[in-house]
């Protein structure tokens, strides 16, 4: 919403971060319960840290 639909680039990748360390912590809590559930969410964790790279890539480029 806040990249395509506002165009707010910082604001954006400001959320991306957030959810990133959001994911992350949820991978630590989930890895003391399952190891497995922990192993499922690092695809997300990758996605989201190739999300924010290339938004804050856009955002350098154009800013």
């Amino acid at each position: 919403m806040f990249f395509f639909g506002l165009h707010w680039m910082g604001l954006a990748l400001l959320d991306l971060l957030l959810l990133w360390a959001l994911i992350a912590l949820t991978l630590r809590r989930f890895a003391r319960v399952s190891p497995v559930a922990a192993w499922l969410l690092v695809p997300y964790l990758a996605w989201v840290s190739f999300a924010a790279y290339l938004n804050a890539a856009t955002w350098w480029l154009n800013g």
